[in-house]
């Protein structure tokens, strides 16, 4: 397990994985703190077993609607810094869980395979840090002391760049553009990877 948490390009995955979770509910968390819908129009009206009318009753609960998204919201914040992703990644297991199970229990067409994949990386993320982990269960952990990627303080202020940039987009600007968002994630993303790849062969190279 070690030569595998030791390789560059598996701790990038792990990394970027944390980015793309995070920043998902980040994005997804700022229509529920602002009191918004999730979905454009009311769901009143649809049959009582439909996904839109579970939307419009847990929206019209007004407090545990915003509580849903402060808590997307911290547990993204968390996975995108790389130095709490531990805590993120607990954090975030119950209620991309729960999201599952309701993407299950209602129509979604194939959205459960969307929030199966977030499930399955976010369980990918706690077995990474399961060394650490253990103790939580009473077991013998295992402290890793080498020098990661992940503790590199590149990783961590591009996690708080792209954190800032879904949170300022999303919050000011009424009809957003999906696109756009993504674009620019993807750019930021791309520029860390490109600076990030460079300066552990610089490392290396010491």
């Amino acid at each position: 397990m070690d030569s595998i948490k030791n390789n560059v390009w598996v701790q990038i995955f792990i990394i970027y994985t944390r980015y793309l979770i995070g920043g998902t509910f980040v994005f997804a968390s700022i229509i529920k703190i602002k009191g918004d819908r999730f979905t454009g129009n009311s769901g009143a009206l649809n049959p009582i077993d439909s996904a839109w009318h579970f939307f419009e009753t847990i929206y019209q609960s007004g407090l545990y609607w915003q509580f849903i998204g402060w808590s997307q919201l911290i547990a993204g914040f968390l996975l995108m810094t790389q130095r709490y992703s531990k805590l993120g990644a607990l954090i975030n297991f119950p209620i991309i869980l729960n999201i599952f199970v309701i993407t299950l229990s209602y129509y979604f067409a194939y959205t459960p395979v969307v929030t199966g994949l977030m499930l399955f990386a976010n369980i990918i993320l706690l077995l990474w840090e399961w060394d650490e982990l253990k103790i939580l269960v009473h077991l013998n952990p295992k402290f890793n002391t080498t020098m990661r990627l992940e503790k590199d303080v590149l990783w961590q202020v591009l996690g708080l760049i792209l954190f800032s940039f879904s949170i300022i987009y999303r919050a000011s600007v009424e009809k957003y553009n999906i696109i756009l968002w993504l674009g620019v994630c993807f750019s930021l993303g791309l520029t860390g990877l490109i600076l990030g790849i460079s300066r552990e062969k610089r490392r290396n190279r010491q």
